[in-house]
């Protein structure tokens, strides 16, 4: 099973001079894209007993994800005023005291043992107690099963940078494979090329970067020479959600091609790769052409 932790949230979505609730958060849109993706998807997060919470309950029961994990709490949903500018989605954050934001060391049991992987990321990583307890999780079980982050830095969100900085410096020393975007890039790496960003990340400790520019497609940076896909053409609606479709789409071909583990990381071909990346953007390709994060189920890619 591919555990993922992080944020769930509504995305409050202007439609018609108006805000339409959509279930949202980063991480949480990977965890059902995975799910609908017809593969074995476990969710670690605090869920609301609020009308918000509820609702982003469905989608999970819906795609098959096990909750087990995910404590309740009386603390309210975080939501997120999405505008969008040229199709492009911006967020403004209600989220103090929130259930997520109040994730604790004490919320975490002993995973199970059918816990293959974890995926982690998003805006779960910056405050605390959340982001202290995310660290922890990842730093209690990288040992012995494969770690893949996201960041998906949101710099009005960080208010400590370098403390920031310091732990996503930690995380990346933990992972075996990390996304980022351009902007993240701008923003852990000022004045880098992308190609040198991703080896810094390397020399941290990770074995794959993943690097996805939109239009321009994806790379994966490795061992190896640079792996490239283009981007599938899709008339696009709006970007939310697209890199984590994408996430979860390499993820998904990863562990169908049975090296989403420790050991299949490290004999990693070009040609999984490849196959990984092609999968992720085709899937991110679905998403952009719908209104808000919609991934795919699985028969709409047969």
């Amino acid at each position: 099973m591919i555990l993922c932790t992080g944020e769930s949230l509504i995305d409050m979505v202007p439609e018609n001079g108006a805000y339409r609730p959509l279930a949202g958060g980063a991480v949480y849109n990977t965890t059902v894209a995975l799910g609908r993706l017809g593969e074995e998807t476990g969710y670690l997060w605090p869920l609301s007993r609020d009308p918000f919470g509820e609702q982003l309950i469905a989608p999970l029961a819906e795609a098959g994800v096990n909750i087990d994990l995910c404590p309740r709490t009386d603390r309210l949903t975080t939501l997120a005023m999405v505008t969008l500018e040229n199709g492009h989605a911006k967020y403004f954050f209600y989220d103090e005291g929130s259930a997520g934001r109040m994730f604790a060391e004490d919320d975490i049991a002993a995973l199970p043992a059918n816990v293959t992987a974890l995926f982690a990321g998003g805006i779960s990583l910056v405050p605390d107690p959340c982001g202290a307890t995310v660290e922890k999780l990842i730093a209690d079980n990288h040992d012995r099963i494969p770690v893949i982050l996201d960041p998906n830095i949101r710099p009005f969100f960080i208010s400590d940078a370098d403390a920031y900085h310091a732990r996503l410096k930690r995380l990346l020393a933990m992972s075996d494979i990390v996304k980022l975007s351009s902007d993240d890039i701008d923003w852990l790496y000022p004045g880098l090329s992308t190609a040198a960003a991703a080896q810094e990340v390397l020399n941290s400790g990770a074995k794959i970067v993943l690097h996805t520019s939109g239009e321009e497609g994806a790379t994966a940076y490795w061992s190896g020479e640079p792996v490239s896909v283009a981007a599938n053409r899709a008339t696009v609606v709006d970007t939310i959600g697209a890199g984590d479709t994408f996430n979860a789409g390499v993820m998904a071909s990863l562990r169908q091609q049975g090296v989403l583990t420790k050991d299949g990381l490290a004999a990693l071909t070009p040609e999984q790769l490849r196959e990984a990346l092609a999968y992720g953007a085709k899937v991110a390709a679905i998403v952009v052409a719908r209104a808000g994060a919609n991934p795919p189920w699985a028969r709409e890619l047969v």
